[in-house]
């Protein structure tokens, strides 16, 4: 049986900076589970979602000497690179024109979504209908359907400030609410 040695934040990311292919294995063993969840329940497609996910690895990779541990946790960052990927992709002109292009019966098959079951099945649907209303609106806006606080705004009709401070105050509860 063979041991898996485990790492701390700050070996991982000396390592990675090292550009330690072992350490990128089990970065990608440990986490992918989760950013391909935040992934899937953005692009709602799981072909696309491995897709995205392969690109976020590449970009954390590429990207790994811009982690600054003092902004935040090192899954937190990744957690960012997944969902900033996953909306691009929402939002680019071949994805929306894919979506534009399939047959009636592609939809009909997929009507309500596996991403809605993933979710679910980790649980955090369910913490974040526990929020008060004007919080898990903007959870739902935000994480599960991709929208930007400046858009989240100009929809609800309510300043930007008001978006940025209610989601930072959702936060905020999620994490006292999943806290051991």
């Amino acid at each position: 049986m063979e041991v898996v040695k485990k790492y701390s934040e700050p070996e991982l990311v000396q390592l990675l900076r090292q550009r330690s292919s072992h350490v990128f294995s089990y970065l990608y063993d440990n986490y992918s589970g989760a950013l391909h969840s935040v992934i899937l329940n953005i692009v709602n497609e799981e072909e696309l979602a491995n897709d995205v996910l392969q690109e976020v690895f590449v970009k954390i990779w590429r990207q790994i000497e811009s982690y600054d541990s003092s902004k935040g946790r090192l899954f937190t960052w990744m957690l960012n690179i997944a969902r900033n990927a996953s909306i691009d992709t929402v939002r680019s002109k071949g994805y929306q024109n894919s979506r534009q292009n399939r047959e009636l019966t592609e939809d009909v098959y997929t009507a309500g979504g596996t991403s809605e079951m993933r979710t679910d099945q980790i649980g955090l649907k369910k913490l974040v209908y526990s929020l008060r209303e004007e919080y898990k609106v903007l959870v739902e806006l935000s994480y599960f359907q991709g929208y930007t606080q400046d858009e989240i705004a100009k929809m609800l009709n309510i300043p930007l400030g008001t978006v940025k401070t209610r989601l930072r105050t959702a936060l905020i509860q999620l994490r006292e609410i999943i806290k051991p």
